[in-house]
């Protein structure tokens, strides 16, 4: 499809597709890197395993406008943005090297990214926020496993190519947690994460042969695109219900996971 395409087309194309999610998963606390690696795949032709730390690459200049945005709203993720960090932050790390070395073919990709998605779609399409602000005030999640669960949540991403932002939303906010204090904590800790792990596979790439480092061009136009996207959709989100946004976002992710799952099993 890209060649068909052609270069300029590619960029345009990923940069407005890229506008598109972010606008739509933002107001979720997701960076729309979740959506986009299939897309990556299907249209613009991005090769495994680089198509994980463009994603990444794609993150890194996506979220800094949503978390501005955040920022100017008086919203933050305070401590729980460095509880997420904290765990998600090694196991990027980790999840980058297990894609290289032991993840590189394309069928057994496509099951890891169904194990990812199908649970995350029905987790966000079948369940609702609690109570009128999108949490319910109960007992947080305690921090010591809110760190384990955010370093396994780091090393999905990594290997998936998401930060682990779009993982650790819904989970926080079904806990219980505040969605005004989830979403700037959840991009906040995907934008960290997806820096260390674009940097690994980086790394990577000079020490192993084939497509590892990202695909700088069409990261930087996905990016773009994202950048303005979120921004947008940060502004966007006291205007949203929670329910409608979490709905649309679950039916798409649990659609792609399925079509992932297919070809995996074919």
């Amino acid at each position: 499809m890209a060649a068909v395409l052609g270069t300029g087309w590619t960029e345009a194309v990923a940069a407005t597709a890229a506008f598109a999610l972010a606008v739509v998963s933002t107001p979720a606390g997701i960076s729309g890197a979740v959506l986009l690696l299939p897309f990556q795949v299907s249209v613009l032709g991005t090769p495994s395993p680089a198509v994980t730390p463009t994603n990444l690459l794609y993150n890194v200049i996506a979220t800094p406008g949503a978390l501005y945005r955040y920022r100017r709203q008086g919203q933050s993720g305070g401590r729980l943005t460095r509880l997420l960090i904290a765990g998600t932050l090694p196991g990027v790390v980790a999840g980058s090297v297990i894609r290289v070395l032991l993840l590189p073919g394309p069928r057994v990709f496509s099951l890891v990214v169904a194990a990812v998605l199908v649970p995350l779609g029905l987790w966000l399409g079948l369940t609702g926020p609690r109570g009128a602000d999108g949490g319910s005030g109960t007992q947080p999640i305690p921090e010591p496993v809110l760190v384990l669960v955010s370093a396994a949540v780091g090393c999905a991403g990594g290997i998936y190519g998401i930060g682990g932002g779009s993982v650790l939303a819904p989970l926080l906010i079904g806990a219980g947690y505040e969605a005004a204090m989830v979403a700037p904590a959840a991009l906040a800790s995907t934008f960290t994460t997806s820096v260390a792990g674009v940097i690994t596979f980086t790394v990577l790439s000079v020490l192993r042969h084939g497509a590892v480092a990202p695909d700088w061009p069409t990261g930087i136009a996905l990016g773009a695109g994202g950048l303005a996207g979120a921004y947008a959709g940060a502004r966007l989100q006291a205007r949203l219900p929670d329910t409608l946004i979490r709905r649309l976002v679950g039916i798409a992710v649990t659609a792609i996971g399925a079509r992932y799952l297919w070809v995996g099993l074919g």
